[in-house]
């Protein structure tokens, strides 16, 4: 097995400015004594097949240098060869980008990350498994559906090039078309299939996402447990109220609000629909999700 580090790169992460960070922090980690060796990515997807190819090749710690979509490529290079006796892993050095996963621990972003990858501090983390129809994803922050997905969904296809305004546009077309819909699933044996319509569902890993918005307020990443976020029929009005709760986390307490502690989700979907996972937006048929415990050590 190999000792060194294998930093994997996204270059263009946080607008290029990743390179131009990357030199000075590598040196630094490496005047602390640390082996690291560089990868770099050069397309979508790129990072899941260094890293699938690297533990082929005996690398068993890995830093993530970019942001939360580098992190979930990563992991899915990982996973699932590495669900077994060797257990990975992952650090994270958000270079000119956010972390939502990182969020959890900190909000000092690259510091802290530097001072934990110096210091050498890891800790268990669990790692959430999603079966579809075409095949099995990981992830380690969140799975969204409904409303969340549907505006991740259109500021990537249509309004990725416009930062924030993106995002604040996408949110205003997605009110304006304001879609409440049933998802149909069963968690943990229910008796029945819950067909109720809704405005979002989350399976959480960690509590934030989009860097700041604790959506699982009560997620833990080495708990062996999903946490399982649903959010009723609410209006347009009463979401336009309640968004600025999404960042302190007090939305679960609206009384359209769901929150449970699950292991296992069995989806009865009629046809594929827009996710939003770790940050990257895709469409699939999703069939269950488990949970993996304890599988991959992050250093936090």
């Amino acid at each position: 097995m190999r000792d060194a580090y294998l930093a994997i790169v996204n270059p263009a992460a946080g607008g290029g400015r990743t390179r131009k960070l990357l030199v000075p922090t590598l040196d630094r980690l490496r005047e602390a004594g640390l082996r690291v060796e560089i990868r770099e990515t050069l397309a979508l997807g790129h990072a899941t097949e260094i890293a699938r190819q690297a533990w082929a090749d005996g690398y068993r710690k890995f830093i993530s240098v970019g942001g939360d979509g580098t992190s979930y490529e990563i992991v899915n290079g990982l996973f699932p060869q590495a669900d077994g006796a060797d257990i990975p892993t992952l650090a994270f050095l958000p270079l000119g980008t956010g972390n939502s996963f990182l969020r959890d621990f900190s909000d000092q972003g690259v510091e802290y990350a530097m001072e934990s990858l110096v210091s050498q501090k890891s800790r268990k983390c669990d790692v959430l498994r999603l079966r579809h129809q075409d095949g099995v994803l990981h992830y380690i922050n969140i799975l969204s559906i409904g409303f969340s997905a549907d505006v991740a969904t259109l500021r990537a296809r249509r309004f990725s090039a416009w930062g924030e305004l993106g995002y604040q546009t996408s949110i205003f077309i997605c009110l304006a078309r304001f879609r409440r819909r049933p998802f149909p699933l069963i968690a943990d044996g229910w008796k029945g299939v819950d067909r109720r319509p809704c405005l979002f569902l989350t399976f959480s890993n960690s509590k934030y996402t989009g860097g700041t918005m604790m959506v699982a307020p009560g997620a833990e990443t080495d708990d062996g447990l999903i946490e399982y976020v649903r959010w009723g029929p609410i209006g347009r009005i009463g979401l336009i109220h309640n968004l600025p709760r999404l960042y302190d986390g007090t939305h679960t307490q609206h009384p359209l609000a769901e929150v449970r502690k699950v292991r296992h989700v069995d989806f009865h979907l009629d046809s594929p629909v827009d996710v939003m996972i770790d940050g990257e937006v895709l469409t699939l048929h999703c069939q269950s999700l488990d949970i993996l415990p304890g599988v991959l050590n992050v250093v936090v």
